[in-house]
C-alpha cells in the first residue's frame, strides 16, 4: 500500500511507546495494518507484550516487542540507535505512555503529579535529538496521544491534566523547531474511551454515548484511524496541532 504519491508503508519502520495495550496497542495494530514494520515498546509487562505481538501476528505488517522504560534516561536513545542500525532510520514514533494517579486539585500529592508528569514528558524531552538523527531527511513523523483533559476540568484528573497540558506545549514547541527537517510533531486528543468490559454498562457511560453528537463513546480504534492519518506523507503539512477524535462530544456546552 502507498500513501499517495509517497513511501509505500511497507517501507516504513516505526515504533510506539505504550504500544502493547490501550490506545498505543490500537495504533500499532493500524499501523501494522497498513504493512509498516512496527516495534511496541513496554516497561515491564512481558505477558502483555507477547500477546500483543501474538494478536497482531496476521497482520501484513511484522511487529516485534522491544523492551524498555522510555522514562529512563538511556532508553529511548538506545533502542533509536539500535533501530538504525537495523533499518538505517525511524519514519514513524508514538508516543501512548501514559500514567493516572486520582486526586483533588485541592488536595494534590506531589508524588503523583511526579509520575504523571515523567510518564509524559520524559520520553520526548529524553528522545527529541535522537529522534531527529533517526529520521533525518525526512520525512519523519512523531504522534503523542493526549486527552481532553488537558483542557477542559475532568473530576479527580489533576495530576494527568497538568501532565497531558505540558504534553501538548511540547508538541508545539518541537513542531516548530523540527519542521524544517521534514519531521512533523502532532496530537491525537479524545474524551473518555469505551473499551469495553464492564464499565461500558453503567448509566454514567450510557448517558455520555447518548451526550455525543455521533451516537457513541470514541473506541481506541477511532484514535488509532486518526493517528495513521497523522502518520501518512500526506500529512506532511500538519505541524503542531492537536486533533480532537471525540465524535463531537467537545463541541457541546
Amino acid at each position: 500500500m502507498v500513501d499517495g504519491a509517497g513511501t509505500a508503508w511497507q517501507e516504513k519502520v516505526a515504533l510506539v511507546a505504550g504500544g502493547t495495550r490501550g490506545a498505543g496497542l490500537a495504533v500499532a495494530r493500524a499501523l501494522a495494518a497498513r504493512g509498516c514494520r512496527v516495534y511496541l515498546g513496554y516497561a515491564h509487562d512481558k505477558t502483555a507484550a507477547k500477546e500483543a505481538v501474538a494478536g497482531l501476528a496476521p497482520l501484513p505488517g511484522p511487529v516485534t516487542a522491544l523492551r524498555g522504560d522510555v522514562t529512563v534516561t538511556s532508553t529511548l536513545p538506545r533502542q533509536l540507535a539500535w533501530l538504525r542500525r537495523e533499518h538505517g532510520r525511524l519514519d514513524i514514533f508514538v508516543h501512548s505512555v501514559a500514567s493516572f494517579h486520582r486526586m483533588s486539585a485541592a488536595a494534590p500529592r506531589p508524588e503523583g503529579i511526579r509520575a504523571d508528569l515523567t510518564a509524559a514528558l520524559a520520553p520526548l524531552v529524553l528522545g527529541a535529538r535522537s529522534l531527529k538523527r533517526a529520521m533525518a531527511g525526512g520525512p519523519g513523523r512523531i504522534l503523542v496521544v493526549t486527552s481532553e483533559g488537558a483542557r477542559h476540568v475532568v473530576p479527580a484528573y489533576v495530576s494527568a491534566g497538568l501532565a497531558k497540558a505540558a504534553l501538548e506545549a511540547q508538541v508545539r514547541y518541537l513542531a516548530a523547531e523540527l519542521a524544517p527537517c521534514g519531521i512533523t510533531v502532532n496530537a491525537v486528543s479524545t474524551a473518555k474511551l469505551d473499551k469495553g468490559g464492564a464499565n461500558g454498562g453503567t448509566e454514567a457511560v450510557r448517558a455520555l454515548s447518548r451526550r455525543t453528537p455521533a451516537g457513541r463513546l470514541t473506541t481506541p480504534a477511532d484514535i488509532a484511524d486518526a493517528a495513521a492519518l497523522l502518520c501518512s506523507d500526506r500529512a506532511g503539512w500538519i505541524h503542531g496541532q492537536v486533533i480532537t477524535a471525540d465524535g463531537g462530544l467537545s463541541l457541546l456546552a
